[in-house]
């Protein structure tokens, strides 16, 4: 008598035998793997992009990388910067670093850092829209975009083919 293995009995991987089953789907968990590392990898590239807009490095990109929080600061802050110059290099250090820290966890798999660095760059756009900086805003958008992707990759990849298996059972 044979054995059924649990997906002949749901018919999944129709027309494959087993070996073949399990090499598809350690290979789909390998390219979700990479992916995340990829999509992690963002908040890396979003953290250089803050540096060169917010003035931290020696060449600044204004207009096409701004920071919207940083960006109200500089033109509301008044009296505050003047008397505080180094305020504004602190506040663009704290977001270079939050992203940074953000991006080791998100290439740690941590689902949580990919939802915070998606949520802190969505809050961001809307002074970005005051200021009207619209190319920023596009940029934003492209690593809120990029997080998002990051984010649904690792909930795929955190799936088990078992926990699909009783979902599709108990439906």
């Amino acid at each position: 008598m044979h054995d059924i293995h649990p997906m002949q009995t749901l018919n999944v991987g129709a027309g494959r035998t087993d070996e073949e089953y399990k090499a598809a789907e350690e290979s789909r968990r390998v390219e979700l793997r990479n992916d995340v590392q990829t999509y992690g990898m963002y908040f890396f590239i979003a953290a250089g992009l803050a540096a060169l807009g917010t003035g931290l490095l020696p060449i600044r990109l204004f207009g096409i990388v701004n920071i919207g929080f940083i960006d109200l600061l500089t033109f509301y802050g008044g009296e505050l910067i003047k008397t505080n110059p180094l305020l504004l290099r602190v506040a663009a250090a704290v977001w270079v670093l939050a992203l940074v820290g953000l991006g080791f966890a998100a290439r740690k798999g941590q689902r949580w850092a990919f939802w915070a660095g998606l949520l802190l760059y969505a809050a961001d756009m809307l002074p970005l829209i005051v200021m009207f900086s619209l190319w920023a805003f596009g940029v934003h958008g492209f690593f809120v975009f990029q997080w998002f992707k990051g984010q649904r990759a690792l909930g795929e990849l955190k799936e088990t083919p078992q926990s699909a298996a009783a979902a599709a059972a108990s439906r």
